[in-house]
């Protein structure tokens, strides 16, 4: 009787390891199946069918619950919902890896979400994503190199964004390995393809962060890459006009940027003979660099095309898109004196921005609304299947009844299990009420903070425009400022108006910083452009802002000012220094010895003192704020006035604008990663 039990035992056991084994192979032909048919929908864009074919499959159980959340995931994405998208990925990578299967979706949503919160600068975030990702891949082994690549890219783009140059260069470098292996290994084009388009985002990523030697450097590489691609029979030819085109737009908006005009100008002119040029995205693509090269009119002209290019690229004008879009064709229009067209194009950016954060408000509760009716979906998927796996228990029970003889064993063994499984249903609800009521709370908390930050990057974009990013195309004068706030917004402040042959000019910073120091700065900047319009000397439109300014100064804010105003044919310069760092004048640079006059806005009915210097002609004149000198690194140790000094002293920086982008690059490298903890404003001046 023993060995009966034994044999019968023994048989059971190789019965379901062979029915296990069998069934794991039918569900990864079920779940490959699923993947095509679903790739298929999303190709051609039937993303109502692509909606049902997911919960299709997930009743079926042909998908699992990874391959379930990575499919809403994509579909999402391509439906612009992407902080559902997001939620799903994540939702996706929550999921236990059990197979290789399960290993390969993971780095698929890894690889997608990295991307969509590195496009959100979400760069921490984008990290903690792509990291982890990339750490599976090494220890499983299981992964392709595109997966590698991506990954790596992202990293890339990450570190570069958050100053962390060197790591940056090394993550790169090593994507790029993982493209060479790819198309090393690959009998296709594919991989020579993949390989171009990432080394477009890793130049695109430095420009984007002003490292534009860099830049150079990889644009480089993407256009030998493409020559390679071009040799290939099987190559996708519609491919080679546009990343002609892109690869020459990048270059001559890095070399524009390294004062390298002739070569820009040169780049720009290999960019118009490409096909992708005429394009309504060409148009608009080119204006990075025709914006910055000045040449308002072409821009102005090419952002004619800005509404067609939207509907190519099937979106509409969202906040971020204003910013992008709106606010530089308002710019490049009211540089070329089109007044009517600035007039009408302001007026549409203001009946856009309370649409378009309407639009963004209805976006997000239709998404909320999607996600939780997917929820409910989920919930009837769950107890379909519940019911189908009981269904597949009870056939299997019936089966085993013919093997086993000891079937009371068996039933109250069934008993016990399904007595546990029942408490453990009840601990589950409980803990998914709890979740949900802490997703809702996030969700809601996440829709705030990013309303307030693309309404804080919108006022950061007004604020810029109040300053000016033009200076005097006039011969003898040489003048550059830049201004860098530390918050989204800040309360420093430069300007310069020329009249005839007087030059006014002014640099201040303003007490705080954020909001209400933006709001004094530009009360300020436009007092200064009033009272100087009246030809009013330095010292007394500093005495007129005073009494102004003092009115009703509840908070006590005040600003420190520097004015200064240049005859143009003498070369005697009046100003006046409200409490204002010394400037630095001369070569050798040295401080100068100025009047001690107080802040504006402090103590009403001040008469502030002025000064005078003769002849300012051929004198190197650098006005800065505070937040040069005292920039500080981790260590808090400031970058103080010697270094400065040090700096002005080097006769190679031979041109204003070569002075301010050197201060400005060494005072990133003291920092070394550190946040600013100040505004930061430089203006050059030089009078021949």
């Amino acid at each position: 009787m023993d060995k009966l039990r034994q044999v019968v035992f023994i048989a059971l056991c190789f019965t379901l390891v062979m029915a296990s084994c069998q069934k794991v192979k039918n569900r990864e032909i079920r779940s490959a199946h699923a993947d095509s048919v679903l790739f298929d929908a999303g190709a051609v864009m039937n993303y109502a069918r692509m909606e049902v074919l997911i919960d299709s499959f997930a009743k079926t159980g042909d998908i699992n619950e990874m391959n379930v959340n990575r499919w809403r995931g994509v579909l999402a994405y391509h439906q612009k919902q992407f902080t559902a998208s997001e939620k799903y990925y994540r939702q996706a990578l929550d999921c236990e890896v059990k197979t290789s299967l399960d290993q390969k979706n993971y780095n698929k949503c890894a690889r997608r979400l990295s991307e969509l919160l590195l496009v959100r600068g979400d760069y921490e975030g984008a990290l903690k994503v792509a990291v982890p990702a990339v750490k599976k891949i090494d220890e499983t082994k299981i992964g392709s190199d595109i997966d590698y690549a991506i990954l790596l890219n992202n990293i890339g783009c990450c570190q570069l964004n958050l100053g962390r140059d060197q790591e940056a260069k090394a993550s790169f470098e090593e994507a790029r390995q993982h493209y060479i292996n790819r198309w090393t290994t690959d009998t296709t084009s594919r991989g020579f393809q993949e390989a171009v388009l990432g080394t477009v985002y890793t130049s695109q990523a430095y420009i984007n962060t002003r490292r534009y030697a860099d830049a150079v450097y990889w644009i480089d590489r993407t256009e030998m890459l493409l020559d390679k691609y071009r040799q290939r029979e099987d190559a996708r030819k519609e491919y080679f006009d546009e990343y002609q085109g892109r690869i020459e737009v990048m270059r001559a908006v890095a070399m524009e940027s390294l004062d390298s005009t002739e070569k820009a100008a040169e780049a720009f002119l290999r960019f118009q003979k490409t096909a992708y040029s005429k394009t309504a995205a060409g148009h608009i693509n080119g204006n990075d660099y025709l914006m910055l090269a000045k040449r308002y009119r072409e821009a102005a002209d090419n952002y004619s095309y800005l509404d067609q290019a939207l509907h190519e690229w099937g979106t509409d004008l969202s906040l971020d898109n204003i910013q992008l879009y709106m606010l530089p064709k308002y710019m490049a229009n009211d540089k070329i004196g089109r007044k009517d067209s600035t007039m009408r194009i302001g007026q549409r950016i203001i009946m856009m921005l309370d649409s378009a954060i309407s639009g963004q408000k209805i976006t997000a509760t239709a998404e909320l609304a999607t996600i939780y009716d997917t929820q409910g979906k989920e919930a009837e998927i769950a107890h379909q299947q519940v019911k189908l796996s009981q269904q597949r228990l009870w056939s299997t029970g019936v089966a085993l009844i013919l093997l086993i003889v000891f079937f009371l064993i068996y039933t109250l063994h069934k008993r016990k299990a399904a007595h546990r499984l029942a408490v453990a249903h009840g601990h589950l609800e409980e803990a998914h009420a709890k979740l949900k009521t802490a997703y809702d709370q996030l969700e809601e908390t996440t829709q705030i903070k990013e309303r307030i930050q693309s309404e804080l990057r919108i006022a950061r974009d007004i604020q810029m425009s109040m300053v000016p990013n033009v200076f005097p195309d006039r011969e003898g004068i040489d003048m550059y400022a830049a201004m860098t706030p530390a918050k989204e917004i800040g309360g420093d402040l430069y300007g310069y108006m020329l009249q005839g042959d007087e030059l006014y000019f002014c640099l201040g910073d303003v007490s705080g910083k954020g909001v209400p120091a933006s709001l004094f700065m530009a009360q300020a900047n436009r007092m200064f452009r009033t009272l100087g319009s009246e030809h009013m000397k330095p010292a007394a439109i500093a005495t007129r802002m005073n009494n102004a300014l003092t009115e009703n100064n509840e908070q006590g804010m005040f600003v420190t000012m520097f004015m200064g105003l240049i005859n143009l044919k003498t070369g005697r310069m009046d100003f006046c220094n409200a409490g204002h760092n010394p400037p630095v004048m001369g070569y050798p640079p040295k401080f100068m010895e100025v009047e001690s006059n107080a802040p504006i806005g402090l103590w009403p009915g001040l008469e502030f003192v002025g000064e005078t210097i003769e002849n300012i002609k051929g004198i190197p004149l650098f006005i800065y704020s505070d937040g040069l000198n005292e920039a500080e690194n981790k260590e808090q140790v400031q970058f103080s006035d010697e270094r400065i000094l040090e700096i002005l002293s080097d006769q190679s920086l031979d041109s204003a604008k070569k002075v301010v982008l050197k201060l400005m690059d060494e005072v990133n490298k003291h920092r070394a990663g550190a946040d600013p903890n100040d505004d930061l404003t430089m203006l050059c001046l030089k009078i021949s």
